[in-house]
């Protein structure tokens, strides 16, 4: 937990409160995960050989109600990262006014490498794992990098053999059969739309005139690109993992993502095609060069760290878009602040994907379901009423919007702590 992740994710914390005034009781709370479990996963794989993965589960804080995070499966998970995350889920889920903490897993293994029959295995022995960690009512876990709804279904099913009875409340971002939500799977791309089009107004951009790059062309990044794409916004370039392809004239999205979704390679369950095989009019570039494009608006969809201190000085964007989660390091921060480059933070811009899983637990605990439609209005409404409060608070303050976003989940977290008394409330003066 000593590692440079955690300490970038704690230090936005301390910028937060330099602008809020909260209880000591809940500083110290946040120094520590509330639980977290380290734990062996040995899996019989399709050659007869057997093998043991290192997965790991972070329930950070619960004060505002049951841990709510993702399972990542990814050669470089450790417990540093998958702690950070959790303590962003914290404040995430406060932003947002859900009933959750933050909570997080992940397991490290590059998944490109195991057949399905492995990745069920690997799957199922992962819930027998941390089955007495997890539950409707203490930590419900949800998809996260490399991993997706017939997982979080394995996941499930498992978890439901293990307690002898059928238990959807327990994982997010399951099959619609299974008792998933819908609108899930696009819910991350569509709160972080509904983010800007909240604010581009104020912005004084209008979408037939505005440039946008993005990195990362999995699920939140291509979602997100097709929505621009439609809304009439001029999307320049996009990348994945093998690199990016740029146009200056704006790249048709809806045969970009055809493309990569009719000709991709499967391993397991996994995509190895990539947007670079594209034989059509434009230019090949790399990741960093996509990052340190001249656009209005740049989103970062891909991993944690893509813009340090080593290339915030080459980022030409107006404004940046965190789709991904701490995209941007504090050192970066403070220079793209000070080229007057706006950022608006993940624990907001990425918070569809939990609110919509909130709704998804919600509608598993009634055992009724809503539309898409529905589901998307109240999505929305969220957005759009939280964007609008940390909008206010960085204006008021004059501070940056990810201190305002931190600033305005620590108020929240801070009077969920005092409900249960405080030093204030003990000591009498």
């Amino acid at each position: 937990m000593e590692s440079s992740l955690f300490k970038e994710a704690s230090r936005r914390l301390e910028n937060a409160l330099k602008h809020a005034e909260v209880s000591e009781d809940t500083m110290e709370i946040l120094k520590y995960p509330k639980s977290s479990i380290k734990a062996s996963i040995p899996v019989r794989m399709d050659s007869g050989e057997l093998r043991v993965f290192e997965g790991y589960r972070v329930r950070y804080n619960d004060n505002r109600g049951p841990g709510k995070g993702g399972i990542r499966f990814h050669p470089n998970v450790n417990l540093d990262e998958v702690t950070s995350l959790a303590f962003w889920m914290t404040f995430k889920c406060a932003v947002m006014d859900i009933p959750f903490g933050g909570a997080k897993g992940g397991i490290t293994v590059d998944p490109k490498n195991l057949s399905r029959f492995e990745l069920e295995r690997l799957s199922r022995g992962y819930i027998d794992a941390i089955a007495d960690m997890i539950g409707p009512d203490k930590d419900i876990p949800a998809p996260d990098v490399y991993t997706n709804a017939m997982i979080m279904g394995w996941m499930m099913d498992q978890y439901s053999i293990i307690k002898r009875k059928f238990s959807p409340a327990v994982i997010t971002g399951k099959p619609i059969s299974a008792g998933g939500s819908l609108g899930r799977n696009s819910a991350t791309a569509m709160g972080a739309f509904f983010v800007l089009k909240k604010v581009l107004p104020d912005l004084k951009l209008k979408p037939g005139k505005t440039t946008v790059a993005i990195q990362g062309f999995g699920n939140a990044g291509s979602i997100i690109a097709e929505l621009l794409h439609k809304d009439g916004f001029k999307v320049l370039a996009v990348s994945d993992s093998q690199g990016a392809i740029f146009s200056d004239k704006g790249l048709d999205i809806p045969s970009i993502k055809d493309h990569k979704e009719k000709s991709r390679k499967l391993e397991a369950m996994y995509c190895e095609g990539s947007v670079c095989s594209i034989d059509a009019n434009h230019k090949t570039l790399t990741n960093e060069e996509l990052l340190e494009l001249d656009v209005d608006i740049l989103f970062p969809a891909a991993l944690e760290n893509q813009i340090t201190e080593k290339n915030a000085d080459k980022i030409k964007a107006r404004y940046i878009f965190e789709v991904a989660n701490g995209p941007i390091s504090p050192e970066a921060d403070e220079i793209l602040e000070k080229k007057g480059i706006q950022v608006f933070p993940d624990i907001l811009v990425n918070a569809g994907g939990v609110t919509v899983s909130y709704f998804e637990w919600t509608q598993n605990r009634m055992g009724y379901y809503w539309s898409e439609e529905e589901v998307n209005d109240k999505l929305k409404h969220k957005m759009e009423k939280e964007t609008g409060y940390i909008w206010n608070i960085a204006k008021e303050k004059s501070i940056s919007l990810r201190t305002a976003a931190y600033v305005h989940a620590l108020n929240r977290i801070d009077e969920s702590v005092h409900t249960r008394g405080t030093k204030e409330y003990y000591i009498e003066k």
